[in-house]
């Protein structure tokens, strides 16, 4: 539940204290970001406008990603949109300590969720003693310091040469790398590497590039089935509530 409520000074301080990991871990990432949606023909005022509108780290990269290869707008924003259903979970957790607060606030503070503004705000409530305000500070100054790290990133990557330094790899290069640190565990693996299958077979067989969507619906499926019954719960036992735990 939330703790007092603070005035917005105090809030400002004690978002900015909880909110600090995030933001440095996000100027590093946000960089690399700008260089390689630069590369990809986004300047750093349409750089500066996607984080703005979409603020979403991982449909970014995918989005870049996706731009570079061509892919068409309706392909993109159904990516997006399954890569990013995770938030409806997340704003349905938030929304209990959140109750009875003014939809004016609730819109402003639901466009700022992300995985570790989530993680830093729910652990903060749960413990007592936070208020919605210091969340709130929490979600915009990792989202200012996301836009400016990916414009910086743009204009940085605009003084690079394409090509160089290995540049035209990075993207797919980031792409394992993240892939890398997410198995960690047998659920992982065989949802990546169904992943991969799936989108390769999908490619060759169907044009178009509707093979990302696909992947990316199947291989969820999957994983989300192997995750549910390695915790010996099936899909009729399921219960919205459950994925919150």
């Amino acid at each position: 539940m939330m703790g007092k409520l603070d005035t917005w000074s105090e809030a400002l301080k004690r978002g900015v204290v909880a909110g600090w990991p995030i933001c440095l871990g996000y100027i590093p990432i946000g960089m690399a970001l700008g260089v390689l949606a630069e590369k990809s023909g986004l300047d750093p005022l349409r750089m500066g406008l996607m984080s703005l509108l979409v603020f979403a780290g991982s449909s970014q990269f995918i989005g870049v990603a996706m731009i570079e290869s061509g892919a068409s707008p309706l392909s993109i924003i159904i990516t997006t949109f399954v890569v990013n259903f995770r938030h409806f979970l997340m704003s349905s957790a938030l929304a209990v300590p959140l109750a009875g607060l003014d939809k004016k606030f609730l819109t402003l503070f639901a466009y700022g969720v992300t995985d570790e503004s989530f993680g830093v705000n729910m652990t903060r409530f749960r413990e007592g003693g936070w208020s919605h305000r210091a969340a709130l500070v929490v979600h915009h100054a990792a989202n200012t310091t996301w836009i400016i790290a990916t414009v910086a990133g743009a204009l940085v990557g605009s003084l690079i040469p394409k090509g160089a330094f290995g540049i035209d790899y990075a993207l797919a290069g980031m792409f394992i790398a993240l892939l890398v640190m997410q198995l960690n565990g047998k659920i992982y693996i065989i949802t990546g590497a169904v992943a991969g299958v799936v989108a390769i077979f999908w490619r060759v067989l169907i044009p178009g590039d509707s093979y990302i969507v696909g992947a990316a619906v199947v291989a969820a499926t999957v994983g989300f089935y192997l995750k549910r019954r390695s915790r010996g719960i099936t899909f009729e036992e399921c219960r919205p509530e459950e994925s919150l735990r």
